[in-house]
């Protein structure tokens, strides 16, 4: 499995982040070709003495390096890049994995 990894930092206004990506962007990330799984992760808390760098990583799962690629090239992936600058005020770090199953 391969994946798009969405590193979201600490927006100015959480519940406005929250509110905005629920209704409006996780519906045009879910209409990218190939994309199998789509989870999020709230970043609560770091170790001790560490601030938290993000707010919330998404993973989008795809089957293979090739389905990333061709969601990557979308123009559903082009609508949801283009819409990022309207929630995302911490910014945003994109990263592509090749999923290893460690257990």
């Amino acid at each position: 499995m391969y994946q798009i990894v969405a590193c979201y930092g600490q927006p100015t206004d959480t519940e406005a982040f929250d509110t905005y990506y629920d209704s409006t962007h996780v519906p045009l990330a879910n209409k990218l070709p190939g994309l199998v799984d789509y989870i999020t992760v709230k970043c609560v808390s770091a170790l001790p003495g560490e601030g938290v760098p993000y707010y919330m990583v998404a993973t989008l799962t795809f089957n293979s390096e090739r389905d990333v690629k061709a969601a990557l090239e979308s123009p559903e992936m082009d609508a949801a890049k283009a819409d990022v600058a309207n929630f995302a005020t911490g910014g945003l770090a994109l990263y592509i994995g090749d999923e290893v199953d460690r257990t």
